[in-house]
Parts: C-alpha cells; sequence; structure tokens
C-alpha cells in the first residue's frame, strides 16, 4: 500500500519529552466547496462509522414519517446520537418506539451497557439489565425502523444492505458526498449496519451542505435545517453528560455542532452566515487524540469568543495525571 504517511497531529507532553504521538489527517471545507486547510491523505476512503449520523438521518428527515407519527426534534437528535446509555436516551427511545407501535425488540443493533459511568452503577444496584434501548446507536436504529415502518417494508433485516432503507442511505451519502460509494469497499458498523469508505474530504462537503442547506431540493434544504436544529436543541442527547459531543454545542451556543464516530472519526460543521465542513481520523484509532485534533480545528476556525474557549480548554489540551491525580504532562496539538 502506497498511500500517504499522514503527519503527527497530536503528541502526549510528559515532563521534558514527546512521549507518544498520533498520525491522522484532517480537512476543513468551505461554502463555496474550497479546502480551507488540509493535513495528510483527505482523499483516501476510510470507514466514518458514526460520525455520520447526521447525514444518514436525512433519510427519516425526508421520509414523511416525522409527520405521520408526530416526532420531533427530540427523535431527530437521537438519530443522529451515538449516546452514553443515560436513561434520557434508553427512555427517550423506548418513548419513540411507543408511538410507532412498537418496542426494543424490533432493535437489531444489539445489547450494550451503558457508557455513563453513574447510570452502569445504578442499574447494577438495582438489579436492572441492559438492552438494546442503551445501545449507543439505539436511536439511529430506531430512525430507521420508522422509516421502513412508514413504507409499509419490513421491518425485520432492516439492517441488511439489500433493505430498501439502507440502500436509501447509501443513495443520500452518495449524493452528499459526490463520490461513486457504490465501488468502494464496504463492511458493517459495530452496530450491524452497512459501512462504506468515504473520503474525509467528501465527508467534510458533505456537512458542510448540511450546514448551510446548500441543495437544490426544498424538501432537503428543510430536512438538512431541522437535523442541525435538533442537534443544537438537545445537545445532551446526542453525546450524554461530559461528551464533547455535547459539551461543545453547548459551549458555542449552537453554531458548532460535531459527531463522534468509532476508531478516532469525527466530523462537524459551523451553523452560522459563513458555515464550514469538519472530518478528521487518527490512524490509530485514539479517540483521545481526535478529540485534541477536532478541538484545534474548532479554536482555529469558529471563532470563538474567550468564554467559549475558556470552556473548551479543558478538551483543548487535556492534562496527563498520575494515579494521585497530579499533573504530569499534557495532551496537545503536534507544534509541526
Amino acid at each position: 500500500m502506497k498511500d500517504l504517511i499522514n503527519p503527527i497531529l497530536v503528541e502526549v507532553i510528559r515532563g521534558d519529552m514527546v512521549e507518544s504521538f498520533h498520525r491522522g489527517a484532517a480537512i476543513v471545507v468551505n461554502a463555496q466547496g474550497e479546502t480551507v486547510v488540509a493535513f495528510g491523505d483527505v482523499n483516501r476512503p476510510i470507514y466514518p462509522r458514526s460520525a455520520i449520523k447526521p447525514l444518514q438521518a436525512i433519510v427519516l428527515a425526508e421520509s414523511g414519517a416525522l409527520e405521520r407519527y408526530k416526532l420531533g426534534n427530540e427523535q431527530i437528535a437521537l438519530a443522529c446520537a451515538s449516546h452514553s446509555g443515560e436513561s434520557r436516551h434508553a427512555d427517550g427511545v423506548r418513548r419513540w418506539l411507543e408511538k410507532i407501535g412498537l418496542d426494543e425488540s424490533a432493535l437489531e443493533c444489539g445489547v450494550q451497557n451503558p457508557s455513563h459511568c453513574h447510570t452502569r452503577i445504578e442499574m447494577i444496584r438495582k438489579g436492572i439489565e441492559a438492552n438494546s434501548l442503551h445501545n449507543n446507536c439505539s436511536g439511529k436504529h430506531a430512525g430507521f425502523i420508522t422509516v421502513a415502518k412508514h413504507n409499509d417494508e419490513p421491518i425485520k433485516g432492516y439492517i441488511k444492505r439489500s433493505h430498501s432503507v439502507q440502500k436509501s442511505v447509501l443513495k443520500v451519502l452518495q449524493e452528499l458526498t459526490e463520490e461513486p460509494l457504490q465501488a468502494r469497499p464496504f463492511g458493517t458498523d459495530g452496530c450491524g449496519i452497512p459501512v462504506v469508505g468515504i473520503s474525509l474530504h467528501g465527508i467534510a462537503s458533505a456537512f458542510e451542505k448540511l450546514a448551510s442547506g446548500n441543495f437544490d431540493s426544498i424538501a432537503r434544504q428543510n430536512s438538512a435545517h431541522r437535523i442541525c436544529s435538533a442537534m443544537a436543541e438537545f445537545p445532551e442527547l446526542v453525546g450524554g453528560e461530559n461528551r464533547f459531543c455535547t459539551v461543545v454545542p453547548l459551549a458555542t451556543h449552537g453554531r458548532v455542532l460535531i459527531k463522534v464516530g468509532a476508531e478516532g472519526m469525527y466530523a462537524g460543521m459551523t451553523v452560522e452566515s459563513k458555515p464550514l465542513g469538519f472530518a478528521l481520523k487518527i490512524d490509530d484509532g485514539s479517540r483521545r487524540a481526535a478529540e485534541v485534533a477536532m478541538g484545534w480545528l474548532i479554536s482555529k476556525f469558529c471563532d470563538l469568543d474567550t468564554a467559549m474557549a475558556d470552556e473548551l480548554k479543558p478538551w483543548l489540551q487535556p492534562e496527563v495525571k498520575t494515579v494521585a491525580n497530579m499533573s504530569a504532562g499534557v495532551i496537545q496539538p503536534s507544534i509541526q
């Protein structure tokens, strides 16, 4: 494989030297489709994983199912979420499924324990077992199920690549990224749905379009606006307590919306008069490095005021701590 060797984006400093580092690629795209900045190979196909849930949610927003089942921004935010399995997440998806006459048995994402520590401890204390509602992707799956039911398509097997819902998702992704995704590598995501290779350039461009609503179709413009509004209105549903996907929109008053993906992926957008799209991938799959790199992009290109910058500072250069909680170093963007 003769791929470009990606640059070091993030360094871990302990004491007087760099202890470890993370290579990766990143790109920022503006409303004119121009590359504002790029590091590394941003054209190589990668699996974006959960970072593209806001793009996948377009299928739900355009289907007519939201109006039919009287669903709103809370459900859209959950469809975009990689949530922590808190009660507000699991209960929110449960109520959603009840609205369409189903329950968690329809979910094919699998059982997952909550990543939220206090929720997990409380469930153990009460003898409550986790179920599919606690899966971080349960909201996205509820969205797919809702579209299938609205279209009178089979619900069982909605995660298969051959299902009409997944075909619709792939079509939307291909339109937004303007890339020949049918010819790209395919795999299976952690929650069981198909995942396809997309370039960081295509992902960033798609998020910029989502932010600007730069589409010929009025229906797609409205869907894009609704998805951005939902993520800004319910950031605590998109991530959860002390999650970067929640902290950033809260700190920026909804101006900056981001979405994590597995294996060192992040994507995001600025929702303002000069919209931007972001995408990055850390080669070794490190989330800590991805958050620092994403934080650097946000601080550099999103015109944060002092209050916003101060609120995000712990995320932009997190400290390396000893077991006794003493400062031993810092994780920071590479000086290169």
